[in-house]
């Protein structure tokens, strides 16, 4: 039996092993290409010298030219790209958590006049995607511009509003998750002196932890990997977002830079990590458990 034991547990580690190399040999050899200064696909998965060239280019910093031996310069703005992303990201998540919980949380607590149609509605909205509604949200931001040029066309105001259409579906997950926490903890905190809005934002936010972090990442992701909506709003090359400046920058001579293709795809990356590994501890559990008094 111990030795049967051993052989399944061996198996066991010998599959996720497995899987953990195939999940990481792609990781690596992305790493790979960044730093060989071929940089090119096909080469030496270990290359025969490390260099930084491509990350210089990346960065904007002075690097050696290959071929001419000439100090240059890239010209593409690459962290600009990356701030940008990050910068409308962050706003959008931002608004889209207190648009999403507010309405979530009159959804879910109170009874009124069309709450019923209004749930019907947001199930129908959330059932088009953004992509149906192109040349709608460009002549809406093109006439909105008129009177408010930062929410126009060309600007991050305006793909931040367009963004915040994909508040349904976040409405419809919070509200879900509001339902599951007892009433009589709302209740018990009134009758202790707390208004309705501080038994919102002191007893429901926190114990909402979970389900919000979870709406935070998938907003900054879908965000900040999105491209067909910065192509058509955003035209000015200092406003573009990462993810169009990249295709930019590839297209125009997509053979020869996959070096610093694979730098760029590493350093946007980061990002969305780090946000992942800040909130990843919410996401795990709730602290309802316990939370009502019998």
């Amino acid at each position: 039996m111990n030795k049967q034991r051993a052989a399944i547990e061996l198996a066991k580690h010998l599959i996720l092993i497995t899987f953990l190399m195939l999940i990481l040999f792609p990781i690596f050899y992305i790493i790979s290409i960044s730093l060989n200064p071929i940089g090119s696909i096909g080469s030496d998965i270990v290359p025969p010298h490390l260099s930084l060239t491509h990350w210089r280019y990346i960065l904007g910093l002075p690097y050696t030219d290959g071929v001419t031996g000439e100090i240059k310069t890239s010209s593409f703005p690459m962290l600009i790209w990356l701030f940008n992303s990050i910068k409308i990201s962050v706003i959008t998540a931002l608004l889209m958590l207190f648009l999403s919980t507010t309405s979530a949380y009159a959804l879910s607590r109170f009874n009124f006049k069309g709450k019923k149609l209004s749930l019907l509605t947001l199930m129908i909205v959330q059932m088009f995607p953004n992509i149906m509604a192109m040349v709608a949200f460009y002549l809406m931001l093109d006439f909105i511009g008129q009177y408010v040029p930062g929410l126009g066309t060309d600007t991050h105001g305006g793909l931040i509003l367009v963004y915040l259409g994909m508040t349904p579906f976040n409405i419809w997950l919070i509200k879900g998750y509001f339902d599951t926490i007892p009433k009589s903890i709302e209740e018990s905190a009134i009758m202790d002196g707390c208004t309705r809005f501080q038994a919102f934002y002191k007893i429901v936010i926190p114990l909402s932890t979970p389900i919000l972090a979870v709406v935070a990442l998938l907003t900054f992701i879908n965000t900040f990997s999105d491209f067909i909506l910065p192509s058509i709003i955003l035209k000015t090359q200092d406003k573009l977002t990462f993810a169009v400046g990249i295709q930019i920058f590839v297209s125009e001579a997509f053979s020869n830079r996959w070096g610093q293709f694979a730098a760029a795809s590493i350093l946007g990356a980061f990002p969305i990590s780090a946000i992942f590994l800040c909130i990843h501890k919410y996401i795990v559990g709730g602290l309802t458990v316990g939370g009502s008094k019998g």
